[in-house]
């Protein structure tokens, strides 16, 4: 009977699952993945086999589960498959792993039992096939539980993490303007002078922060981009408006070159003015005090590059490379969470464009956003 053979034989069928495990190229085996659920497992198998030998219908069951599969309440052999599936990606399994085990006891049986001319009938084959259909499927759930469980707890984590940053930057900018409105309406200073200037700068800050987080909620929501034809020029003009503001609150010298009037680009709009503030914004951060900021729009053979190129005395060794991934931060003023150049590429990705960034040491940093060319001649038709 199969339940002996496989008592008989347990220590050789766990040694040749270890030994499958061993030779096994992909995925790459551990020392310590047999020794989780497999010894088990077989033991609930001789287990539901012996049942089944003493006619015993629902002993069997309640080890092994029903054929078809099974829902919870988990057999024995389900509810211990659900924990190992667990252990494993905890451990950090794939998987892979976690299927080719079982696939692995089964080969070992069925080899041993062809080398040894041991009879497996219909019916033991079928139980065994049950079982180990059960114990694949709650160790698959097991897994996947804990793995979505892990996938949220980091996701609510990041949440926070990012709600908590706008909260606590928003807050500081309101608080901070109150305060100057405050002492303007006590009539003791004017608009003209440093308080007015804590006013603006609090009120270019509010808006640099919404815009950021509109632009993040849009590309991280998977929103589709709305692209549509405008003018180079009327774009620039619009991101002049702002960035002059914002220059003056920074104290730096912003200069725009001129750009070609029949010029057009077809893009999302919010979010290539989103990414262009980020480049800015990003630019008036981190270049030296008092220097300059400047912005270019101009078109080349069949692409518009948007260049934003600031005089930060360029970048650490070996940053050019990570400086667009999440959280990250290449200088030493770490205001902010590292998000603005991974939402900048992302805005830009967007409208089918390419961010890139050229590194020019001991000078500063050049961003460019290339963009299918477009002229207005074509803005009209489409007008």
């Amino acid at each position: 009977m199969l339940h002996e053979f496989l008592s008989t034989h347990r220590s050789d069928l766990i040694d040749r699952c270890r030994a499958k495990v061993a030779e096994r190229t992909s995925p790459q085996p551990t020392s310590e993945e047999i020794e989780h659920g497999i010894p088990l497992f077989l033991d609930q198998l001789i287990k539901t086999l012996r049942a089944e030998q003493s006619a015993d219908g629902i002993e069997s069951r309640k080890v092994s589960g029903p054929s078809g599969g099974e829902r919870p309440p988990f057999s024995e052999i389900g509810g211990e498959a659900v924990q190992h599936g667990s252990e494993l990606f905890a451990r950090g399994f794939t998987i892979d792993q976690l299927v080719h085990d079982y696939g692995d006891l089964c080969q070992a049986v069925t080899d041993l039992a062809f080398e040894m001319s041991a009879p497996i009938t219909v019916d033991e084959f079928r139980t065994l096939n049950r079982c180990l259909d059960n114990a694949i499927a709650s160790a698959v759930t097991g897994f996947n539980f804990r793995r979505d469980f892990h996938v949220a707890d980091e996701g609510t984590k990041a949440l926070n993490h990012r709600l908590g940053f706008f909260a606590h930057e928003l807050r500081n900018l309101l608080n901070t303007a109150t305060l100057a409105l405050h002492a303007i309406k006590e009539g003791d200073v004017g608009l003209g002078g440093a308080t007015g200037t804590v006013l603006e700068r609090s009120l270019v800050g509010l808006r640099i922060l919404i815009d950021r987080s509109l632009a993040e909620v849009r590309v991280a929501a998977g929103m589709p981009a709305r692209l549509r034809l405008f003018s180079l020029a009327d774009f620039v003009a619009e991101v002049k408006l702002s960035a002059s503001l914002e220059a003056k609150v920074r104290e730096c010298v912003l200069h725009i070159s001129v750009v070609d009037p029949t010029l057009a680009v077809d893009a999302d709009r919010d979010l290539l003015l989103s990414a262009v503030g980020n480049l800015l914004q990003n630019a008036f951060k981190f270049t030296r005090h008092g220097s300059e900021v400047r912005l270019r729009a101009y078109a080349s053979n069949d692409r518009i590059l948007i260049d934003v190129e600031d005089q930060c005395g360029g970048l650490p060794a070996g940053q050019a490379e990570k400086i667009f991934h999440p959280f990250m931060q290449a200088d030493a003023d770490r205001t902010g969470l590292g998000l603005g150049l991974a939402i900048s590429q992302s805005s830009v990705e967007a409208s089918r464009g390419v961010l890139s960034v050229r590194d020019i040491p001991g000078s500063g940093c050049v961003f460019t956003i290339d963009l299918p060319r477009h002229r207005l001649t074509e803005l009209a038709a489409a007008g």
